[in-house]
């Protein structure tokens, strides 16, 4: 799903909604790979930017065209021309703000309305910041819906990849299927002590800024 001005490719190609509050990191997340920011094109139109982001798996090449919106999230939902044709998901919050976890589910509710049955993964983003406010225990609502989560933090490519790679694998219909080579990220801005992952809900511990990562 290219848009017009794009060129198209002759390996498989899968257009990937994001949604989610605005300034919970989507388009950050988005612009840590980095032909993805080489790439991305604008339609005005739609009000969205278009990254295509390419992934090599041992199955082939293969390709996400990340539609995200630019910024018109923050007056009261998106236009259904954003979600047609969407093949998968991403429901995106801040673990740093209560409120943008509460929305989760109308961003669910507005995605399904439209998108039936495409797989989605929920991520928790800002994992990298001390001050979390939502812990990973208190998330619960991806259980209920069946989705996939993923707790990352844009700013040090933590977990960056395992939200395509359960896209990839439900798309291709292969759990098997697995990424052959790193994606091209963007030098991490922040350290996360590896030796006390966030994902376990100790945010006091889940900042390193002065230490160099554990071998």
């Amino acid at each position: 799903m290219a848009l017009p001005n794009q060129q198209t490719v002759d390996y498989p190609s899968f257009k990937l909604v994001i949604v989610g509050d605005g300034g919970t990191g989507k388009t950050t997340f988005v612009k840590r790979h980095l032909t993805g920011e080489f790439e991305k094109k604008y339609e005005p139109t739609i009000g969205v930017e278009v990254h295509p982001l390419d992934f090599f798996t041992n199955c082939g090449k293969l390709r996400f065209y990340c539609w995200d919106t630019a910024g018109q999230e923050k007056f009261g939902g998106l236009r259904d021309g954003y979600y047609i044709h969407g093949q998968c998901a991403v429901i995106m919050f801040d673990v740093t703000a209560r409120l943008t976890y509460k929305n989760v589910p109308t961003w669910h509710r507005d995605l399904c309305r439209v998108c039936e049955n495409i797989p989605i993964v929920l991520y928790g983003n800002k994992v990298d910041v001390k001050n979390r406010q939502v812990k990973a225990k208190q998330v619960t609502f991806h259980r209920k819906k069946n989705l996939q989560y993923y707790e990352i933090s844009a700013k040090s490519n933590y977990n960056f990849e395992k939200p395509f790679l359960y896209l990839a694998r439900k798309l291709a219909g292969d759990p098997n299927l697995h990424f052959v080579e790193s994606p091209a990220l963007a030098p991490p801005e922040v350290q996360i002590d590896l030796l006390h992952p966030p994902s376990h809900g100790d945010a006091d511990r889940s900042l390193q800024t002065d230490l160099p990562p554990p071998y």
